[in-house]
């Protein structure tokens, strides 16, 4: 194991709320941005104060969620909870931390491409001008990272998509899409763990779950983690549903 090293971490603090501190550590979506992240997210967690609760890292912020009360109470100085906080956070940058702090890991998602499993990749295809196999290859040849979880409960936010595939929403959102959808919406591309309303162009399916509540960690996917696309076919797609 190497030795540890101090943490190179700059933010501004804002005020989120009663309950909340955010840190905002840039304004850019760069996979060195999400190391800061991920490791001073590590750290807050190695080094909970008195009140805390939960953090929601995102794609340049963490927001520190707490309990007002014990905060106040807490020996932390200062004379409201966002000064306690913000400064024991700042204060934690002059924390050593191990330079094998958990990284993600590679995550490999089957999907059936296509028919109606991707009812919208003929549409992705026409609008850069690609055939659908094109379309296919492209998307499943990337090792994506996975920035943040938002929108609905288990939705990776997925950065490395290539630009050749970049589509526009679609005008009207489809009142469903099937949990388990993978789409594409602008540079950005993402599976729906849910099914909920959306206007991603929906480009194929995968069969696995990922969101369980029955799990310990429900959410498959974490922020951090790498994800790869395997194509599949329609058969291998109900085998592997019927094995679910």
């Amino acid at each position: 194991m190497q030795a540890p090293n101090h943490l190179q971490n700059s933010f501004t603090a804002h005020c989120l709320n009663e309950y909340a501190v955010t840190l905002e550590f840039g304004q850019e979506i760069s996979e060195d941005l999400l190391r800061q992240i991920s490791r001073f997210n590590a750290v807050i967690h190695r080094y909970p104060f008195s009140g805390f609760q939960t953090t929601v890292p995102a794609y340049a912020t963490i927001s520190v969620f707490f309990d007002p009360v014990l905060v106040i109470r807490s020996g932390l100085p200062g004379q409201d909870c966002f000064t306690k906080v913000s400064d024991y956070l700042t204060g934690l940058q002059q924390r050593s931390v191990d330079q094998d702090v958990k990284s993600g890991s590679l995550v490999t998602i089957p999907v059936c491409y296509g028919d109606i499993y991707g009812p919208d990749l003929d549409e992705v295809a026409s609008v850069n001008q690609l055939t659908t196999q094109q379309v296919i290859e492209l998307h499943s040849s990337v090792v994506y990272k996975v920035y943040m979880i938002g929108f609905v409960p288990g939705f990776a936010y997925l950065g490395g998509m290539n630009s050749a595939l970049a589509t526009p929403r679609k005008l009207s959102p489809r009142p469903a899409i099937a949990p388990g959808s993978v789409g594409i919406a602008g540079e950005q591309t993402g599976v729906y763990p849910l099914q909920t309303p959306g206007g991603w162009q929906i480009i194929g399916q995968t069969p696995l779950k990922m969101f369980d509540v029955t799990l310990a960690q429900p959410s498959l996917l974490s922020a951090g983690d790498e994800v790869v696309f395997k194509p599949i076919s329609a058969s291998e797609f109900e085998q592997h549903s019927n094995r679910i």
